[in-house]
């Protein structure tokens, strides 16, 4: 408490943690109340730093001392140099003008800074960031969500055939079955889609500042809310990417990625960055997972090998009977196709009443064995 004693300037009572806790908050434990009745002299003082921390309360954002010094600095240069160049111009009869009035002077130009700066910054934010929360709010459909709270991925099949898989803190919004001439859903997180083909009906995902449109292929996005770049990245097919129409301040282009070509959003300077070769660029190496680098090209194969190639790339389980199938062996080509497809077209090519269904993350397969 002792240190308060000396304080003299707004500055010091703007910085003090206990005083802010006293002011914001209402809470007292420092006694600043009764340090207040005791110290009459100060009460002008403290009303002054008390009403300038009041209009300094702007929601999510908080001051750090030092940000708080620098502007209290550059204010009180520029009140001195003007009290100088008034001064040399005798203009004022005084020969320096009271402290309490640069008090003042600074507080009320303290206010303009921080009343420039808060609003620049939410404006720039509210022009150019798009959250999940606003692209579920511009449509008026009813939407199915899924969130991913578990450490490994969730596939999920849509009412087109389409399948997602969803990775951890990652959720998707999605109609329950699509309606009309396009497809739409919206995710916030990352996620890897195989889309099933229909020229008719183009599939559109939102996320964060980006629109992603396929009519069959198969990608990945990744959009984090609390991440500074979206990336799309193409396995196969052709993708076009352009700038949500919520984003006012970017250039209304379209980018075109064919199969590993890639593209990174940067959301604070809206800048469109494509990748021709995906190995070239180490961050995108680095997250390529199993589902994007395996293949699914199968010259006779043996049917437990491809199971196994799809539990590595999805991440799921497979539950069959081997002793049926340890004979069975395929040749087939599953490499544009939802998880659904390419377990119909499995179970179609083994024969014999074989039957797949997905159960959560685990694919339960029955069969009397290869025709």
């Amino acid at each position: 408490m002792q240190k308060r004693n000396n304080y003299t300037e707004i500055e010091d009572f703007l910085t003090d943690e206990s005083f802010q806790l006293w002011v914001l908050s209402k809470i007292d434990e420092e006694g600043w109340e009764e340090w207040t009745l005791e110290n009459r002299q100060r009460a002008k003082l403290v009303e002054d730093s008390r009403l300038l921390l009041l209009a300094m309360k702007v929601q999510d954002v908080n001051l750090p001392s030092s940000e708080i010094h620098s502007a209290l600095e550059a204010t009180w240069e520029k009140i001195e140099e003007k009290e100088l160049l008034l001064r040399n111009k005798s203009f004022l009869k005084v020969n320096k003008i009271p402290r309490y009035w640069l008090n003042s002077a600074a507080a009320v130009l303290l206010f303009v800074f921080l009343s420039v700066w808060f609003f620049k910054g939410n404006s720039l934010k509210s022009s150019s960031e798009v959250t999940y929360k606003e692209l579920i709010a511009e449509t008026d459909e009813g939407l199915l969500e899924q969130t991913n709270n578990s450490d490994k991925p969730q596939s999920i099949t849509l009412s087109d055939g389409s399948s997602v898989l969803l990775q951890p803190n990652s959720k998707l919004s999605y109609p329950k079955i699509f309606t009309g001439n396009e497809r739409k859903v919206y995710l916030s997180g990352e996620g890897f889609f195989e889309i099933s083909k229909n020229p008719k009906k183009p599939f559109y995902v939102y996320a964060n500042e980006i629109v992603t449109k396929v009519v069959g292929t198969s990608f990945r996005v990744k959009a984090y809310s609390d991440q500074p770049d979206v990336e799309v990245l193409v396995r196969t097919g052709k993708v076009r990417v352009k700038s949500n129409d919520l984003v006012s301040d970017v250039k209304k282009e379209e980018i075109i990625l064919l199969p590993n070509q890639a593209l990174r959003f940067t959301r604070k300077d809206l800048i469109f960055n494509k990748i021709n070769n995906i190995t070239e660029d180490e961050i995108l190496v680095k997250s390529v997972g199993n589902i994007e680098q395996l293949s699914f090209e199968f010259t006779d194969i043996p049917v437990e090998q491809i199971f196994e190639t799809i539990e590595q790339a999805y991440l799921i389980d497979i539950d069959y009977p081997k002793d049926k199938l340890k004979d069975c062996r395929l040749t087939t080509s599953l490499s544009d196709q939802p998880l659904q497809e390419k377990l119909k077209i499995i179970c179609k090519s083994i024969g014999n009443d074989t039957k797949c269904e997905m159960v959560g993350n685990q694919i339960i397969i029955t069969s009397r064995g290869c025709e």
